[in-house]
């Protein structure tokens, strides 16, 4: 009976969670070097860092008219009917960005597994915690092939500092000091790959490696294996699915991050299950 109050607090956190993340996915989906987005796709103003992607504009106002109602509609259209109907399409409600259904599901699945992999251990709270900023560095990735460092290291931060205090809870499943040189070691493996070849791997793949070292190395170095070589597995395969598709499929880049995310998730699940 307790694990299943735990798994269905944590599907109720990753499905709100969910909920909130795809106006931070659409703002922070921007180029190197550019601004994050302020404004929907309409140009009107976002409110906010963390909600549904709803753009609800203010209705705005007729012009002032200093004549009669007839008179004003004819010398200004925006006045009569037209007007009036392209006022209402301005402000009328609209959508943008990644589907909300999609997050809320994802982040809702994503968490859940986590906790029944867990059971009642303490580092399931904090690998849940951070399923669902793992989810928004994967939109965003998908989106613009970009990891930012406003998510990827206060995410490796946390994991870090969130698995200690673990750690010193009873039945705690792994080790610290493992999880230090598991993040340590993936970071410095994606490092060098990043050195050899720097237009297939970036900065963030790097920065994001930390983190998900962190949560590997936390289950041991088997663990860690696993996790790490699913990632380049995923990865791989995804790129023979671009080359088979047609000419030009194995020189498109696509975005590493999800599979990353994608094969540390399934190690953790192993060993979590396994445990």
């Amino acid at each position: 009976m307790g694990l299943v109050v735990i798994i269905v607090a944590a599907v109720a956190y990753g499905a709100a969670a969910g909920l909130l993340l795809p106006r931070a996915a659409y703002r922070l989906s921007v180029e190197p070097g550019a601004g994050w987005r302020d404004r929907c796709p309409e140009g009107h103003p976002v409110p906010g860092w963390l909600g549904p992607p709803r753009c609800r504009p203010a209705p705005a106002g007729p012009p002032p008219c200093p004549y009669r109602a007839d008179a004003c509609a004819q010398r200004d259209p925006r006045g009569g009917a037209a007007g009036r109907r392209e006022r209402a399409a301005a402000a009328a409600p609209h959508g943008y960005g990644v589907s909300v259904v999609g997050t809320v599901l994802g982040s809702g699945v994503v968490c859940g597994a986590l906790a029944a992999a867990c059971g009642g251990r303490p580092e399931g709270a904090v690998l849940v915690g951070v399923a669902p900023v793992l989810l928004l560095l994967g939109l965003v990735d998908l989106a613009v092939q970009r990891l930012p460092d406003v998510l990827t290291l206060p995410l490796a931060a946390a994991t870090a500092l969130g698995l200690g205090a673990a750690a010193l809870v009873p039945g705690a499943g792994g080790s610290w000091r493992g999880a230090l040189l598991g993040g340590a070691a993936l970071a410095a493996a994606y490092l060098v790959l990043f050195l050899i070849n720097p237009a297939g791997m970036g900065l963030g793949d790097v920065k994001l490696a930390l983190a998900l070292g962190v949560i590997l190395g936390w289950y041991g170095w088997g663990v860690w294996a696993a996790g790490s070589f699913l990632g380049f597995l995923y990865g791989a395969l995804y790129g023979l699915c671009l080359v088979l598709k047609g000419p030009g499929g194995g020189r498109t880049a696509f975005a590493f991050g999800p599979f990353m995310a994608a094969g540390a998730l399934t190690g953790v699940l192993l060993a979590g299950f396994g445990a």
